[in-house]
């Protein structure tokens, strides 16, 4: 039998839940060190970073500074930015990781799988063939490359991609 290990799990599944735990979205600015933080870019209004506990290589979030837990409380200029930071996100992607597809979306409440009180956009690459049994009977994903790694990549990509008006 094989094994495989999935060690940035356990960080997830002791990380604090509820009031107790903050808002990691609203500390993560605050942090001062964008690479610690594994934030990519910051916009006006919003921020981009890399998914802590990703769904598939290059998972990246996009987050408006204003903590808000629906899209109905966000003012016109913050929906705008935060359209415009997910379209960045797209292009970063597409330019450091030459993905097939993106799944993009939000998880609006508990019930649609929202585990955080801040509004966040998911901005995740697809490849053909990326999905196999893993997730779906071993509860695991496999992921190419370390956060730190993909990290750097993704960071030397935005420095070069132009920021979306």
């Amino acid at each position: 039998m094989e094994h495989l290990h999935a060690y940035w799990r356990m960080e997830y599944i002791e990380a604090p839940r509820g009031p107790q735990g903050g808002n990691i979205f609203a500390e993560l600015p605050a942090l001062g060190d964008d690479a610690k933080a594994l934030i990519l870019h910051r916009s006006t209004l919003t921020y981009l970073v890399l998914n802590r506990f990703p769904y598939n290589a290059g998972h990246l979030l996009a987050v408006p500074f204003r903590a808000v837990t629906d899209l109905t409380e966000l003012d016109a200029a913050e929906r705008a930015d935060l359209m415009n930071e997910i379209v960045y996100a797209k292009e970063l992607l597409k330019a450091a990781l030459n993905p097939n597809a993106f799944n993009i979306g939000f998880n609006l409440g508990v019930a649609a799988g929202g585990s955080l009180p801040h509004l966040h956009a998911h901005i995740v690459p697809r490849w053909s063939g990326d999905t196999n049994f893993m997730p779906v009977i071993g509860q695991t994903r496999v992921l190419p490359l370390s956060l730190e790694a993909m990290y750097q990549r993704l960071s030397e990509v935005a420095a070069k991609l132009p920021a979306t008006p």
